[in-house]
Protein backbone atom coordinates (compact mmCIF):
# COMPACT_ATOMS: atom_id res chain seq x y z
CA UNK A 1 0.00 0.00 0.00
CA UNK A 2 1.53 3.02 -1.55
CA UNK A 3 -1.28 5.69 -0.90
CA UNK A 4 -1.83 7.48 2.08
CA UNK A 5 -5.47 6.67 3.95
CA UNK A 6 -7.67 9.27 4.34
CA UNK A 7 -8.34 9.63 7.93
CA UNK A 8 -10.78 12.34 7.08
CA UNK A 9 -12.86 10.05 5.57
CA UNK A 10 -12.98 7.50 8.29
CA UNK A 11 -14.72 10.51 10.48
CA UNK A 12 -17.08 11.29 7.58
CA UNK A 13 -15.33 13.95 6.63
CA UNK A 14 -16.12 15.85 3.39
CA UNK A 15 -13.08 15.24 0.27
CA UNK A 16 -12.31 18.93 0.29
CA UNK A 17 -13.20 22.33 2.45
CA UNK A 18 -12.92 25.73 0.98
CA UNK A 19 -13.29 26.95 5.01
CA UNK A 20 -11.33 26.37 8.02
CA UNK A 21 -12.76 23.71 10.07
CA UNK A 22 -16.10 23.30 7.66
CA UNK A 23 -17.30 26.71 9.00
CA UNK A 24 -20.22 28.71 7.52
CA UNK A 25 -18.67 31.14 4.64
CA UNK A 26 -19.87 34.76 5.26
CA UNK A 27 -19.01 36.76 1.81
CA UNK A 28 -20.46 40.10 3.44
CA UNK A 29 -18.54 41.71 6.50
CA UNK A 30 -21.73 44.11 6.79
CA UNK A 31 -24.28 41.81 7.79
CA UNK A 32 -21.63 39.66 9.98
CA UNK A 33 -23.79 38.34 12.79
CA UNK A 34 -20.87 35.71 14.48
CA UNK A 35 -19.07 36.55 17.55
CA UNK A 36 -15.92 35.85 15.56
CA UNK A 37 -14.35 36.35 11.98
CA UNK A 38 -11.39 34.43 10.14
CA UNK A 39 -10.19 36.42 7.31
CA UNK A 40 -7.36 35.39 4.82
CA UNK A 41 -4.71 38.02 4.30
CA UNK A 42 -1.91 36.35 1.70
CA UNK A 43 0.21 39.73 1.40
CA UNK A 44 0.72 43.49 3.43
CA UNK A 45 3.68 45.15 2.95
CA UNK A 46 6.16 42.42 0.84
CA UNK A 47 10.13 43.01 1.06
CA UNK A 48 11.22 42.82 -2.54
CA UNK A 49 13.88 40.47 -1.89
CA UNK A 50 11.04 37.91 -0.93
CA UNK A 51 7.66 38.73 -2.05
CA UNK A 52 4.56 37.51 -0.92
CA UNK A 53 6.71 34.33 0.53
CA UNK A 54 3.31 33.72 2.89
CA UNK A 55 0.63 33.93 0.05
CA UNK A 56 -0.39 30.36 0.21
CA UNK A 57 -0.77 29.98 3.74
CA UNK A 58 -4.53 30.52 4.54
CA UNK A 59 -5.81 27.58 1.98
CA UNK A 60 -2.78 25.34 3.72
CA UNK A 61 -4.43 26.35 6.91
CA UNK A 62 -7.73 25.45 5.54
CA UNK A 63 -6.76 22.13 4.38
CA UNK A 64 -4.97 21.53 7.27
CA UNK A 65 -8.60 21.33 8.99
CA UNK A 66 -10.31 19.06 6.52
CA UNK A 67 -10.10 15.56 8.39
CA UNK A 68 -11.91 17.81 11.40
CA UNK A 69 -15.07 18.90 9.86
CA UNK A 70 -17.35 16.20 10.51
CA UNK A 71 -15.76 15.90 14.18
CA UNK A 72 -15.86 19.45 15.08
CA UNK A 73 -18.67 19.33 17.56
CA UNK A 74 -16.99 16.27 19.16
CA UNK A 75 -15.62 16.66 22.78
CA UNK A 76 -12.28 18.44 22.58
CA UNK A 77 -10.35 17.77 25.26
CA UNK A 78 -8.14 20.90 25.16
CA UNK A 79 -11.50 23.01 26.16
CA UNK A 80 -13.35 20.36 28.18
CA UNK A 81 -16.09 19.84 25.57
CA UNK A 82 -16.80 21.16 22.07
CA UNK A 83 -14.54 23.94 20.62
CA UNK A 84 -17.80 25.98 19.71
CA UNK A 85 -19.95 25.64 22.57
CA UNK A 86 -23.15 26.55 21.48
CA UNK A 87 -24.39 27.08 17.58
CA UNK A 88 -25.18 30.77 17.87
CA UNK A 89 -21.13 31.26 18.92
CA UNK A 90 -19.59 29.63 15.71
CA UNK A 91 -17.21 31.65 13.77
CA UNK A 92 -17.19 32.19 10.75
CA UNK A 93 -14.78 32.18 7.52
CA UNK A 94 -15.18 35.07 5.15
CA UNK A 95 -12.04 33.97 2.73
CA UNK A 96 -9.16 35.45 1.85
CA UNK A 97 -8.66 39.31 0.75
CA UNK A 98 -7.54 40.03 -2.64
CA UNK A 99 -3.98 41.03 -2.89
CA UNK A 100 -1.35 42.44 -5.20
CA UNK A 101 2.38 41.78 -4.53
CA UNK A 102 3.07 45.42 -6.27
CA UNK A 103 0.42 47.40 -4.43
CA UNK A 104 1.47 47.09 -0.20
CA UNK A 105 -0.89 50.37 0.17
CA UNK A 106 -3.76 48.55 -1.57
CA UNK A 107 -3.24 45.54 0.44
CA UNK A 108 -3.22 47.14 3.55
CA UNK A 109 -6.56 49.26 2.62
CA UNK A 110 -7.84 46.12 2.05
CA UNK A 111 -7.27 44.72 5.35
CA UNK A 112 -7.57 47.32 7.10
CA UNK A 113 -11.16 48.07 6.07
CA UNK A 114 -12.31 44.03 6.92
CA UNK A 115 -10.70 44.45 10.50
CA UNK A 116 -13.09 48.35 10.98
CA UNK A 117 -16.26 46.32 9.21
CA UNK A 118 -15.70 43.22 11.69
CA UNK A 119 -15.05 45.39 15.00
CA UNK A 120 -18.21 47.63 14.18
CA UNK A 121 -19.83 44.66 13.82
CA UNK A 122 -18.92 43.80 17.40
CA UNK A 123 -16.94 40.92 16.50
CA UNK A 124 -13.14 39.37 16.72
CA UNK A 125 -11.37 39.32 13.83
CA UNK A 126 -8.79 36.96 13.38
CA UNK A 127 -6.49 37.06 10.29
CA UNK A 128 -4.16 34.36 8.89
CA UNK A 129 -1.45 35.19 6.99
CA UNK A 130 0.49 35.98 5.07
CA UNK A 131 3.97 37.75 6.52
CA UNK A 132 4.27 39.51 9.82
CA UNK A 133 3.68 43.59 7.91
CA UNK A 134 0.13 42.19 8.26
CA UNK A 135 -0.43 43.11 12.10
CA UNK A 136 0.43 46.88 11.13
CA UNK A 137 -2.84 47.15 9.05
CA UNK A 138 -4.71 45.40 11.29
CA UNK A 139 -3.43 47.11 14.82
CA UNK A 140 -4.26 50.55 12.99
CA UNK A 141 -7.94 49.69 12.28
CA UNK A 142 -8.47 48.41 15.85
CA UNK A 143 -7.41 51.62 16.80
CA UNK A 144 -8.93 53.96 14.63
CA UNK A 145 -12.05 52.09 15.34
CA UNK A 146 -11.39 52.13 19.10
CA UNK A 147 -12.35 55.61 20.09
CA UNK A 148 -9.78 56.32 23.32
CA UNK A 149 -9.98 52.93 24.23
CA UNK A 150 -6.12 51.31 25.08
CA UNK A 151 -4.86 48.03 23.95
CA UNK A 152 -2.46 45.67 25.45
CA UNK A 153 -0.22 44.06 22.51
CA UNK A 154 0.93 40.31 23.05
CA UNK A 155 3.22 39.64 20.77
CA UNK A 156 4.29 35.73 20.58
CA UNK A 157 7.62 35.70 18.07
CA UNK A 158 11.15 34.54 18.03
CA UNK A 159 11.70 37.52 16.85
CA UNK A 160 11.09 41.62 18.10
CA UNK A 161 10.28 43.33 14.87
CA UNK A 162 11.84 46.57 16.05
CA UNK A 163 13.70 47.54 13.15
CA UNK A 164 13.08 51.09 12.10
CA UNK A 165 13.37 50.16 8.39
CA UNK A 166 14.61 47.89 6.11
CA UNK A 167 14.99 47.50 2.53
CA UNK A 168 13.80 50.91 2.16
CA UNK A 169 10.54 50.23 4.05
CA UNK A 170 9.05 50.84 7.37
CA UNK A 171 6.17 48.80 7.31
CA UNK A 172 7.64 45.35 6.56
CA UNK A 173 7.87 42.44 8.59
CA UNK A 174 10.68 43.62 10.86
CA UNK A 175 9.40 46.53 11.95
CA UNK A 176 5.84 45.68 13.21
CA UNK A 177 6.24 45.77 17.31
CA UNK A 178 8.13 49.55 16.29
CA UNK A 179 5.18 50.84 14.47
CA UNK A 180 2.82 49.61 17.06
CA UNK A 181 5.15 51.20 19.66
CA UNK A 182 3.90 54.58 17.66
CA UNK A 183 0.31 54.17 17.65
CA UNK A 184 -1.32 56.35 20.54
CA UNK A 185 -3.66 53.65 21.23
CA UNK A 186 -0.98 50.76 22.37
CA UNK A 187 -0.45 51.33 26.09
CA UNK A 188 2.07 48.23 26.53
CA UNK A 189 3.45 45.77 24.39
CA UNK A 190 4.70 42.24 25.60
CA UNK A 191 7.50 40.44 23.97
CA UNK A 192 7.10 36.85 24.14
CA UNK A 193 9.55 34.13 22.65
CA UNK A 194 12.25 35.74 21.39
CA UNK A 195 16.10 33.30 20.83
CA UNK A 196 18.84 33.38 18.98
CA UNK A 197 19.78 35.31 16.29
CA UNK A 198 17.39 37.71 14.45
CA UNK A 199 17.76 40.69 12.62
CA UNK A 200 17.20 43.60 15.35
CA UNK A 201 20.40 45.30 15.63
CA UNK A 202 21.15 45.48 19.77
CA UNK A 203 20.17 49.06 19.64
CA UNK A 204 16.37 47.88 18.30
CA UNK A 205 16.45 45.94 21.30
CA UNK A 206 17.71 48.67 23.67
CA UNK A 207 14.57 51.05 21.70
CA UNK A 208 12.28 48.46 22.80
CA UNK A 209 13.58 48.38 26.46
CA UNK A 210 12.93 52.37 26.67
CA UNK A 211 9.67 52.49 25.03
CA UNK A 212 9.10 50.32 27.84
CA UNK A 213 8.78 46.63 26.31
CA UNK A 214 8.26 43.90 28.80
CA UNK A 215 10.13 41.00 27.21
CA UNK A 216 10.00 37.44 28.37
CA UNK A 217 12.39 35.46 26.10
CA UNK A 218 11.58 31.47 25.05
CA UNK A 219 14.48 30.24 27.78
CA UNK A 220 12.99 32.52 30.37
CA UNK A 221 9.08 31.26 29.64
CA UNK A 222 10.60 27.30 29.19
CA UNK A 223 12.05 28.15 33.10
CA UNK A 224 9.63 30.07 34.37
CA UNK A 225 6.43 29.33 33.16
CA UNK A 226 3.36 30.79 31.37
CA UNK A 227 2.70 32.93 34.18
CA UNK A 228 5.94 35.07 34.07
CA UNK A 229 4.03 36.43 30.79
CA UNK A 230 0.32 36.51 32.29
CA UNK A 231 1.24 38.41 35.02
CA UNK A 232 2.66 41.04 33.31
CA UNK A 233 -1.03 41.40 31.73
CA UNK A 234 -2.92 43.59 33.86
CA UNK A 235 -6.81 42.44 35.02
CA UNK A 236 -9.39 44.09 32.73
CA UNK A 237 -6.69 44.77 29.85
CA UNK A 238 -8.16 44.74 26.24
CA UNK A 239 -5.85 42.86 24.29
CA UNK A 240 -4.35 41.89 20.44
CA UNK A 241 -2.53 38.60 20.15
CA UNK A 242 -0.15 38.82 17.36
CA UNK A 243 1.64 35.32 16.48
CA UNK A 244 4.30 34.16 14.18
CA UNK A 245 4.49 30.42 13.56
CA UNK A 246 8.18 30.80 14.37
CA UNK A 247 7.63 31.20 17.93
CA UNK A 248 6.40 27.58 18.32
CA UNK A 249 9.63 24.86 17.88
CA UNK A 250 10.11 23.90 14.55
CA UNK A 251 9.94 20.56 15.21
CA UNK A 252 6.57 21.53 15.24
CA UNK A 253 6.12 23.91 12.88
CA UNK A 254 9.00 23.33 10.32
CA UNK A 255 6.59 25.75 8.03
CA UNK A 256 8.77 29.26 8.62
CA UNK A 257 11.47 31.17 6.71
CA UNK A 258 13.79 31.72 10.14
CA UNK A 259 13.80 27.97 12.03
CA UNK A 260 15.29 28.33 15.29
CA UNK A 261 15.90 25.45 17.92
CA UNK A 262 14.13 26.47 21.20
CA UNK A 263 10.95 27.35 20.80
CA UNK A 264 7.21 27.29 22.26
CA UNK A 265 5.19 23.68 22.92
CA UNK A 266 1.49 23.66 21.41
CA UNK A 267 0.49 24.09 25.21
CA UNK A 268 2.77 27.33 25.87
CA UNK A 269 0.95 28.83 22.94
CA UNK A 270 -2.21 27.59 23.94
CA UNK A 271 -1.88 28.61 27.26
CA UNK A 272 -0.85 32.01 26.66
CA UNK A 273 -3.77 32.58 24.63
CA UNK A 274 -5.94 31.04 27.21
CA UNK A 275 -4.47 33.05 30.01
CA UNK A 276 -4.67 36.14 28.30
CA UNK A 277 -8.47 35.76 27.98
CA UNK A 278 -8.63 35.05 32.03
CA UNK A 279 -6.85 38.51 32.27
CA UNK A 280 -8.93 40.60 29.80
CA UNK A 281 -10.29 40.73 26.77
CA UNK A 282 -9.15 39.81 23.32
CA UNK A 283 -10.09 42.26 20.69
CA UNK A 284 -7.79 41.10 17.66
CA UNK A 285 -5.44 38.30 16.64
CA UNK A 286 -3.46 37.43 13.91
CA UNK A 287 -1.31 33.97 12.90
CA UNK A 288 0.96 34.59 10.30
CA UNK A 289 4.59 33.76 9.16
CA UNK A 290 3.60 30.19 8.18
CA UNK A 291 4.95 29.16 4.81
CA UNK A 292 3.73 25.59 3.28
CA UNK A 293 6.36 25.16 1.22
CA UNK A 294 9.08 24.96 3.89
CA UNK A 295 6.89 22.04 5.96
CA UNK A 296 7.38 18.81 6.36
CA UNK A 297 4.53 16.39 5.82
CA UNK A 298 1.94 18.83 6.83
CA UNK A 299 2.98 18.68 10.45
CA UNK A 300 3.71 22.70 11.11
CA UNK A 301 -0.08 23.07 9.25
CA UNK A 302 -1.32 20.59 11.59
CA UNK A 303 0.23 22.74 14.35
CA UNK A 304 -0.94 25.80 13.82
CA UNK A 305 -4.53 24.85 12.20
CA UNK A 306 -4.98 23.57 15.98
CA UNK A 307 -3.67 26.37 17.74
CA UNK A 308 -5.76 28.51 15.26
CA UNK A 309 -8.79 26.13 16.28
CA UNK A 310 -7.98 26.40 19.89
CA UNK A 311 -7.70 29.87 19.64
CA UNK A 312 -11.43 30.28 18.28
CA UNK A 313 -12.39 28.44 21.17
CA UNK A 314 -11.53 31.04 23.45
CA UNK A 315 -12.78 33.85 21.93
CA UNK A 316 -16.36 32.60 21.22
CA UNK A 317 -16.24 32.17 24.93
CA UNK A 318 -15.80 35.58 25.64
CA UNK A 319 -18.99 36.08 23.88
CA UNK A 320 -20.76 33.11 25.82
Amino acid sequence: MTAKPDLGALFGAAPETSTFLGLEACADLDTLAAPVALIGAPCATPYASVGAYCRNAPQALRRATGALTANVDRHDFDHGGPVFPAPHLRPVDCGDLPFDETDAAGNRGRIAEAVTKVVKRGAVPVLIGGDDSIPIAMLEAVGASARGQKFTILQIDAHIDWRDIHMGERLGLSSTMRRASEMAHVERIIQVGARGIGSAATSDYADALAWGVKFVTAHDLHRQGVGAVLDLIPEGSSIIVCIDADALDPALVPGVIGRAPGGLSYYQAADLIKGAAQRGRICAMDFVEFMPERDVDGIGALTFARLITTALGVLVRQAA
